[in-house]
């Protein structure tokens, strides 16, 4: 009786990346498209290693530069995973939200979103997540925000700046951890990346009135009270948006000042 060799995964019916020639004039977009598709079908899935360059590029119809350029591509929009050596090639990653957390800060870079955008949809999302936060967060991760609280506490008495803002924006990163939800969670990393930024361009500034706020934020989280807890939220971030954007306008205002200073020097 002839002995049967059983097919590897990657080869079992239904489950081989199907790909076809390519004729587009931007060949490098059809073929990120063909692979997107492999995704949605399930033929590829996280881990999946794509046959080898020069397979591909035969099964595509294009040369292996265009070839690179799809996979590079794909790899800047965090679908891809490329690996040199004897055992590398390129292999469906695990998704993150790198892509999109970048690009909101080379938006902000390129003035596509501005300092008034930027804290106004802070206020917007922050008000989800905290009233999720409250029905969600278990009794660890309450210890973690009062954590948290205590290390803003010392960084503050150590006249630490830097330090404090971080802190600061760490509590909101934990706040939206505590949703359980990956789209809220890369939300704001991407807002709170700008927003540090932003909160460095514009120097220290005043904020006592921060960790006052956080105590009584705390108390209405350990009672459950969405809507208190909300409200002081929104009311905390609204005096922090009044304080970021009047620093921001007093330094544009000064900048034509100091370029005519410059200017009379030279």
């Amino acid at each position: 009786m002839q002995k049967t060799t059983p097919k590897a995964p990657d080869e079992a019916a239904g489950s081989t990346p199907r790909f076809q020639s390519v004729r587009a004039t931007r060949a490098f977009e059809e073929i990120a498209a063909q692979i997107r598709a492999e995704l949605v079908e399930g033929r590829l899935t996280v881990g999946s290693r794509l046959p080898a360059e020069r397979a591909l590029a035969e099964q595509f119809g294009v040369s292996r530069n265009t070839l690179r350029e799809a996979l590079r591509s794909l790899e800047h929009a965090g679908l891809l995973r490329l690996q040199k050596g004897a055992s590398g090639g390129a292999f469906i990653r695990q998704g993150s939200g790198d892509t999109i957390i970048n690009g909101m800060m080379d938006l902000y870079h390129v003035g596509s979103i501005t300092p008034d955008q930027l804290t106004e949809a802070r206020i917007w999302i922050e008000s989800i997540i905290v009233r999720e936060a409250c029905k969600r967060a278990s009794d660890e991760d309450l210890d973690a925000l009062q954590q948290n609280i205590d290390e803003a506490t010392l960084a503050a008495s150590q006249g630490d700046f830097s330090r404090r803002a971080e802190v600061h924006l760490d509590f909101h990163r934990l706040l939206a951890r505590m949703t359980g939800n990956a789209i809220m969670v890369i939300m704001m990393d991407g807002l709170l990346n700008v927003l540090a930024q932003f909160i460095q361009s514009i120097g220290e500034y005043e904020n006592a009135f921060v960790l006052p706020s956080r105590k009584r934020f705390m108390k209405h989280m350990h009672a459950r009270d969405a809507e208190a807890a909300v409200a002081e939220m929104e009311a905390n971030l609204k005096r922090l948006q009044k304080g970021y954007l009047s620093m921001a306008d007093a330094q544009e205002a000064a900048a034509p000042k100091r370029r005519a200073t410059t200017s009379t020097k030279d």
